[in-house]
């Protein structure tokens, strides 16, 4: 008799399964509004955003008009969000805040665009088009309430996306420098100092800086080397003054040695930019 049982437990499931897929096959079908309306409520409060927000898609056309359609919209946004479709929940907020600037939902539905649009946001080695959308809807939430409960888990947002940011800023430099463009690495790195002055990659942006132009003036045709060399030099006085424990300050008084010794060595020269 036991050896009977898990067999009828799994037979008992599917039978339930199977009637509860029938009964909202039956709402799908079903032309009763306020009886859709009413399942896909229970649905949700449930948890089963797939089934909401399936009813409630076909809903919201059809209850135009009258007061249940306030609640359901912004419902609908919320059963995108929480199957992680967050472009499309970030769309139908904005659209239900824009809809409803008074409701009771305004201030969650502005959020929660910010939000998908955070949750939306890629790694930091791809396009970061859509890390600097939420950026601003970010800040436009901050501005329109800036008493939001809310407010403290927006910053961290805001946070968290700048620091990808400032991630990608220097990976990008690095990336230069590790191709050996160092010209170009020098300029990025110029750059990424000028945005992010405390940043924690701070110290390893002025040495890299420093590096590829010292690298640069090595490999470059003598007639420019002066010029560079001194470049290298003023890179060299900036690291030390801002990192005089660094762990790298002998490699860069190396190229500070180096730099004026080719500095000494080379005659002025005014010449045309290769």
């Amino acid at each position: 008799m036991l050896s009977f049982r898990p067999a009828f437990l799994i037979l008992f499931l599917s039978i339930l399964l199977l009637g509860s897929c029938t009964g909202y096959q039956k709402l799908l079908k079903s032309t009763d509004v306020n009886k859709k309306y009413e399942a896909a409520i229970q649905y949700y409060e449930k948890g089963d955003y797939f089934k909401a927000g399936t009813l409630l898609e076909e809903l919201i056309p059809l209850l135009k008009g009258r007061p249940e359609s306030e609640k359901a919209q912004f419902y609908f946004a919320n059963t995108n969000f929480q199957q992680r479709n967050y472009t499309l929940s970030a769309y139908y907020f904005k659209t239900f805040y824009e809809t409803y600037p008074n409701s009771q939902y305004a201030e969650e539905s502005a959020f929660m665009q910010a939000k998908s649009l955070f949750r939306d946001s890629p790694d930091y080695q791809l396009d970061q088009t859509n890390t600097f959308t939420a950026l601003e809807v970010i800040q436009d939430f901050l501005n329109r309430f800036p008493e939001s409960k809310y407010r403290p888990e927006t910053e961290g947002m805001s946070q968290e996306l700048q620091k990808k940011l400032e991630n990608k800023a220097f990976r990008s430099a690095r990336l230069y420098y590790d191709l050996r463009y160092y010209q170009s690495a020098v300029t990025a790195f110029t750059g990424f100092q000028q945005q992010y002055p405390a940043s924690a990659y701070g110290e390893q942006a002025a040495f890299l800086k420093l590096s590829a132009q010292f690298d640069l003036a090595t490999e470059s045709v003598e007639e420019k080397q002066r010029e560079r060399y001194l470049e290298a030099i003023a890179f060299y006085q900036n690291f030390i003054d801002a990192f005089p424990q660094s762990k790298n300050l002998k490699d860069a008084e190396r190229m500070y040695d180096q730099s004026r010794d080719a500095v000494a060595k080379l005659k002025p020269e005014t010449t045309a930019a290769k």
